[in-house]
């Protein structure tokens, strides 16, 4: 599996190996061992899986809080997502900004997101479908979210507010300036790869 880290520390990129031949392909998408190695070490309790009929359809930005705060391990199995992590600690160096990547059904890229960060992301292409294993449970008394477009988090997203596809719920998310301090940094960077 190859690992790639970003300059903001906690979100990691990692590509599993695909092997292809005239029958299609082989990947090994989770190894517990490999994830240990790479310094993830978080037990996923549930794995989910959504559908997005068009494109430029809009996610997020969604978190949990505690006791059932959420890290997330994302990919894609069909189309293509405009994928983004925001830290969201309180006190944190690096307070509400972000990471954004390309994952695709073609690159085959996993997307890290720890908690403490804000998670959501946008179709680039029609019927795209997304997985991603998290660490504890749905809770809707803990699901949190910061609406897609506030313009202090200068995301460049691949859509405009009136292209957007969103849920009622998402179009009326705070802004991050509105949001309680649901995370505290602490002093160190959240788990990354050694």
């Amino acid at each position: 599996m190859n690992i790639s880290l970003f300059e903001l520390p906690g979100p990691v990129l990692l590509t599993p190996e695909i092997f292809r031949d005239e029958r299609g392909f082989f990947s090994e998408t989770y190894n517990k061992r490999a994830m240990d190695q790479a310094g993830i070490t978080i037990p996923f309790v549930q794995d989910n899986h959504s559908l997005s009929k068009r494109m430029g359809t809009v996610r997020g930005l969604h978190f949990q809080t505690s006791p059932r705060a959420q890290e997330k391990l994302v990919r894609v199995t069909r189309g293509a997502i405009f994928d983004v992590a925001v830290d969201i600690r309180d006190g944190s160096p690096t307070f509400g900004q972000h990471v954004a990547v390309t994952l695709s059904a073609d690159n085959w890229r996993q997307f890290w997101v720890p908690r403490g960060f804000a998670h959501g992301f946008c179709t680039l292409e029609p019927d795209t479908e997304v997985i991603y294993k998290v660490s504890d449970y749905y809770d809707p008394d803990c699901d949190k979210g910061v609406v897609w477009d506030d313009t202090s988090l200068g995301i460049d997203w691949p859509v405009t507010p009136v292209q957007a596809v969103l849920s009622d719920k998402d179009r009326s998310l705070p802004r991050l300036q509105d949001l309680p301090a649901y995370f505290a940094y602490d002093g160190t960077d959240v788990q990354s790869p050694a």
